[in-house]
């Protein structure tokens, strides 16, 4: 079995810091947002991963090279365009060569690891098994709807929700997807979705299976989300790189790049990142920043990135 990343594209949420920094790259407690999804699918015996990129190319490479330092042989391939998930999923199709693979979208953490998905996909001979997870607001996902662990309808962000499953985000696939992509159109707003493609493959009568997920699992595209995401995985307390020197007191949760040097008196949700310099008196609320701060005002929700001075 492979692996397939999807990490074309642009971050726009998290403007202007990712245009700067591609957001798969961006430090999730030190560690890329990409090497959480290169640790999950380790964990299931995958080691040929491609990654499908965008106009990021350059930043993607230069960072994660062939993926020896991670323990994995990368591949890339670009998609030029972002045409919606079952478009990006296309370029990878020589890469797969016939197998069964795992589609992973880049931006997704999770608290625990998909050993008995994988099993269960293995094991059943189905055509895809959809990792699906409970929420609150399903209207903001693709829903599953279930009969036992067989999907019967896939429906991309309804307003009348049937379910409360929301996909989430991991994918296993045999070879039939293959033969549902040529001919897939685009859905009302103009991408061709991976959830039509599923569907189309559910009314061809075959096995789609839904896999529920019981533990944590973020989307990382928003401010809000990122450092949600970041205080969970350094449990909630304060990670500043041990080259740092810290004075006086650090507001909440804090993350700060190598080379850091602080010096303070609040800050808040934080994250600062590279090579990183702080100063602050007075708060600066919400952030992520990027980059050497000073300041002595206030700030609020912040996101910012370079040299802010105050």
């Amino acid at each position: 079995m492979k692996g397939v990343i999807l990490a074309a594209g642009k971050g726009s949420r998290l403007y202007p810091v990712t245009r700067v920094i591609p957001k798969p790259l961006l430090p999730m407690a030190n560690r890329t947002t990409l090497e959480y999804a290169f640790d999950r699918l380790k964990d299931i015996g995958i080691s040929e991963i491609c990654i499908v990129v965008g106009e990021n190319e350059p930043q993607m490479r230069e960072a994660l090279g062939d993926g020896s330092a991670f323990g994995i042989r990368l591949s890339y391939v670009r998609q030029e365009e972002p045409k919606g998930l079952a478009h990006a999923v296309g370029f990878a199709k020589d890469f797969v060569a016939g197998d069964s693979f795992v589609l992973y979208l880049g931006d997704a953490i999770y608290s625990s690891g998909f050993k008995k998905f994988a099993e269960r996909f293995k094991e059943s001979g189905c055509a895809n098994l959809n990792v699906v997870k409970a929420v609150p607001d399903p209207s903001r996902f693709g829903v599953a709807n279930v009969d036992g662990e067989r999907i019967v309808k896939l429906v991309e962000k309804p307003k009348v929700p049937e379910s409360n499953l929301a996909m989430a985000g991991l994918y296993f696939f045999g070879p039939q997807i293959w033969d549902v992509l040529p001919n897939l159109q685009p859905s009302a707003r103009g991408e061709y979705e991976i959830t039509d493609a599923i569907q189309i493959m559910i009314n061809k009568g075959e096995l789609v299976l839904a896999g529920v997920f019981e533990d944590v699992w973020f989307d990382t595209g928003t401010l809000d989300s990122y450092l949600e995401t970041t205080e969970f995985l350094i449990d909630g307390g304060i990670l500043i790189d041990p080259s740092a020197t810290v004075q006086g007191e650090v507001g909440k949760m804090v993350v700060v790049g190598a080379g850091a040097s602080v010096e303070c008196q609040s800050i808040e949700d934080s994250v600062v990142l590279p090579g990183a310099h702080v100063k602050v008196a007075g708060k600066i609320r919400h952030a992520i920043l990027a980059g050497p701060v000073l300041s002595d005002g206030d700030i609020e929700n912040t996101i910012l990135h370079g040299d802010y001075v105050g």
